[in-house]
This record gives C-alpha cells, sequence and structure tokens, in this order.
C-alpha cells in the first residue's frame, strides 16, 4: 500500500511539473525595441536608442528593402552617424551569409520606411528574420519607423483597410517579424486618420494589443512594457 502510494505521488508530482512548464511564461527577450511611427525620428528618439545599443561605438545594421529609393540605405546610415553612431551600415541580400555575419554582430538592427510587405518579401527564405529575432532576445536593439514599426508586429497590416468605418474582416494583414507578437502595431496613426482601421483590426484580434504611433512618436519597448 505505500509503494502503491509512493508511486501515485510521483506520478502527481511529474504531472504537476510538466504542466508548470507547459504553463509558465516564456523568458521576456534582453533586448529592446524603437518603434517609430514614421514622419521623421526625433533627436531624442536617436539618442536614446544608440544608448541602449552600447553608445557610439555600437554596430548598426539597416535593412533598407522595404523602399524603393535607391538611396535609402544611405540616408538612414547619414541619419545615425549625424546622431552620433560611428558604425553603421546598410546591408543587401545578395550575399547572404555577410548579411548573417553582420547581424549575429550588430548591437542594432534598423527598418526603414516604405512597405512592410516588400520588406517582408525581400526577407522570406533568407533565414533573416528568425536570426534577427534570436539577436533580440539575446540583447540587441530593434527598431524601426513607418513600414519598419508596422512589421514588428505577428500580425502585420499590409495597409489594405476601410479607413472610414469600423468593420470586421475589412483590414488586411500579413506575416510580421513577430518581434512585439502581443501588439498590432499601427503608424502615421493621427496624421494619417487610422483609428477605424486599427480597432477593425482589433476586433478580429481580441486577445492582442493595439498600439497606434503619430508621426514623430515612438515607443520604446523592453520586455512586457513600454514608454512613449
Amino acid at each position: 500500500m505505500r509503494r502503491l502510494i509512493r508511486v501515485i505521488a510521483l506520478l502527481l508530482a511529474a504531472v504537476l511539473g510538466v504542466l508548470t512548464t507547459l504553463h509558465a511564461a516564456p523568458p521576456e527577450p534582453k533586448g529592446h525595441l524603437v518603434v517609430v511611427g514614421g514622419g521623421g525620428v526625433p533627436d531624442v528618439v536617436l539618442k536614446r536608442a544608440i544608448e541602449l545599443a552600447g553608445g557610439p561605438s555600437a554596430k548598426i545594421v539597416i535593412f533598407p528593402q522595404a523602399s524603393e529609393l535607391a538611396d535609402t540605405g544611405d540616408v538612414a546610415v547619414e541619419m545615425w552617424r549625424k546622431a552620433g553612431a560611428t558604425a553603421a551600415r546598410w546591408l543587401v541580400l545578395t550575399d547572404l551569409p555577410a548579411a548573417r555575419a553582420a547581424v549575429e554582430e550588430a548591437a542594432f538592427i534598423w527598418f526603414p520606411g516604405g512597405d512592410q510587405s516588400k520588406l517582408t518579401a525581400a526577407l522570406k527564405d533568407t533565414g533573416l528574420p528568425e536570426l534577427i529575432r534570436r539577436r533580440y532576445e539575446a540583447g540587441a536593439v530593434v527598431g524601426g519607423t513607418s513600414a519598419g514599426a508596422a512589421v514588428m508586429s505577428s500580425v502585420m497590416i499590409t495597409g489594405d483597410a476601410d479607413l472610414l468605418s469600423i468593420t470586421t474582416g475589412a483590414t488586411k494583414t500579413a506575416p510580421g517579424l513577430g518581434l512585439w507578437p502581443e501588439a498590432i502595431v499601427d503608424q502615421h496613426f493621427l496624421k494619417r486618420q487610422r483609428h477605424s482601421r486599427l480597432i477593425s483590426l482589433l476586433l478580429d484580434h481580441p486577445h492582442l494589443v493595439a498600439v497606434g504611433i503619430d508621426e514623430k512618436t515612438a515607443v520604446v519597448v523592453s520586455g512586457s512594457r513600454f514608454e512613449v
């Protein structure tokens, strides 16, 4: 009888251990997200991002693939250099091993504006989204503006929506990078009157938090908290 009780106790302990593991919250990422609503990046945001990344000598890599403009990478590099960063560069995707190596060494990964769907299409099947998530979890800073903000979500707004009414199922989405999986990010929020779009999408995904960010405004995400 005692042996049977001991076996039952061990089985219960094992089951409770499994249940605890299943329900344990995943560890929070060690890095930070700097999510800008577009319309330019204020000096205070540039300064804060560089500080979070470790200071002026932090290695910054830039993915300009959301934009159709050929000089977007150069413009972004110049922006960060004027802000005090000394090691900023933009990446091409024609040499994937070199791009992966640069991301592995980066303290800060930045996505300029453009079309978020264009960016995710460029990164598809490169292994870079997974690598970027691992770097963020390990402590790197990841940021973006406009399209580079929208791509932070797992549920990413593509831009196609009814802006005049709150209508379920009217806002088209696609998979984003999933760096901020608890949120849906919309950008240019007040400037372009995107309230209805974001509320409609929240009705479609009530388990998520809707975050609308206006121009020249940013949120800095640290674990489960963020500040404006």
